[in-house]
């Protein structure tokens, strides 16, 4: 019994064109801590001071919610 012959894919006689594949690495915890941590290392101080105001304004504002309670 004869087979078929195999269907020749993208291109003549079965030869397939190069592909160009970018390598991207995917996003890792290492990646996104490694990232995380360049951004505070820039802008560490500003940070840190947003963050002591806005915990400073959250305990005021619970402290007045809770006193007019």
């Amino acid at each position: 019994m004869r087979t078929p012959p195999l269907l020749p894919a993208f291109g003549k006689l079965g030869v397939k064109p190069p592909v160009a594949i970018a390598a991207t690495p995917a996003l890792s915890k290492s990646t996104v801590a490694l990232r995380m941590r360049e951004i505070f290392s820039m802008h560490g101080g500003l940070a840190l001071k947003l963050s002591v105001v806005a915990w400073t304004i959250l305990i005021l504002a619970a402290a007045f919610f809770m006193s007019k309670a």
